[in-house]
């Protein structure tokens, strides 16, 4: 396997972010909307980044992109291959926004009926809405309420004729993120 860089990130989407993947708008359209939501909050650094990041284990998994009938796990995949270059900080987020999409089906009425249709989808392939002793848990742990704010964000990046800023307004803060060395 390659080394991760912020170029390959940034290449990968550019190679395979114009894919749609089951929304009305592509992985980067996505990626990028989702960033500019934080932005928007006034985000750290950091959860900008992972909002940007969040579904890069998609382009990752390319392999298995093209099976709607499985969860391939895109949220540890994109966490793991980020976490070559990037502190929890940014991958705790990425790691955990499909537990939060999980956690907020089980606990806030109407969000669940509000999902998209693919997200309704993937929802099911992602073992449903939490139980309440799952939904305990999850609202226990570090970083918990940074992945419900990157959840948010995840369901209103899905505008066809949104323009945010493109991926290079994001290089300098990616690579001042970036662990020594990487």
């Amino acid at each position: 396997m390659t080394a991760l860089t912020i170029d390959r990130i940034l290449a990968d989407y550019d190679r395979l972010g114009s894919r749609l993947y089951g929304e009305r708008v592509s992985q980067s359209q996505h990626a990028l909307q989702c960033a500019a939501l934080a932005v928007a909050e006034s985000a750290a650094e950091s959860l900008v980044a992972a909002a940007l990041l969040h579904d890069y284990g998609h382009l990752a998994e390319a392999a298995d992109d093209n099976r709607p009938d499985v969860d391939a796990g895109h949220e540890m995949i994109g966490a793991a291959r980020l976490g070559e270059i990037f502190g929890p900080a940014v991958t705790q987020p990425v790691a955990l926004h499909v537990a939060a999409k999980r956690y907020l089906c089980a606990i806030e009425p109407g969000y669940l009926e509000a999902l998209s249709p693919a997200s309704a989808h993937s929802l099911a392939l992602q073992g449903g809405p939490f139980t309440a002793d799952q939904a305990a848990a999850f609202a226990s742990l570090d970083g918990f309420a940074d992945a419900v704010r990157l959840r948010r964000w995840d369901d209103l990046g899905k505008v066809p004729d949104a323009s945010p800023p493109g991926f290079d307004a994001y290089r300098p803060a990616l690579r001042r993120l970036a662990l020594p060395g990487a």
